[in-house]
């Protein structure tokens, strides 16, 4: 499934979880935040819409049927450039492992579920300016 903002000409997030709910959910999340949105749940469908429309950032899974979040990050990174950075969704009980299994993917940041919409917008934010805010005040905000 698919859901974009009103603002189409935005390149989107990449929502990738094999579980509905939660990518019903982080999809409507950032819908309402303003931000275009691009759904797969798993990573052979993620690929797939890599190619149809290239995200500015990716929210991956790491547990996934079909294909896993390491396989896909390891596929993605084999595609030519540019790369949207990935931030890793995992139910890693501990912080320490979810950072782990973060940089076993390069991403650049992880999250544990369950999560706080507020961290996840912070993260969000700090990668990709809320819609309405110029690119140059997320370099400021650093």
């Amino acid at each position: 499934m698919r859901r974009s903002s009103p603002m189409g000409a935005l390149r989107p997030i990449l929502v990738v979880d094999d579980e509905e709910p939660i990518r019903g959910f982080l999809a409507l999340a950032l819908v309402l935040e303003g931000y275009a949105v691009v759904e797969a749940p798993d990573g052979a469908a993620a690929l797939a819409r890599v190619h149809e429309a290239p995200p500015c950032l990716i929210l991956l899974d790491m547990r996934m049927p079909v294909m896993d979040g390491w396989e896909f990050a390891r596929r993605y990174r084999a595609l030519p450039g540019p790369h949207a950075p990935i931030v890793c969704l995992t139910a890693a009980a501990a912080e320490a492992d979810a950072a782990v299994r973060g940089a076993q993917i390069r991403a650049t940041a992880s999250l544990s579920k369950p999560f706080d919409l507020d961290d996840l917008l912070a993260v969000v934010g700090r990668h990709v300016p809320p819609p309405g805010r110029p690119p140059d005040a997320l370099e400021e905000q650093r």
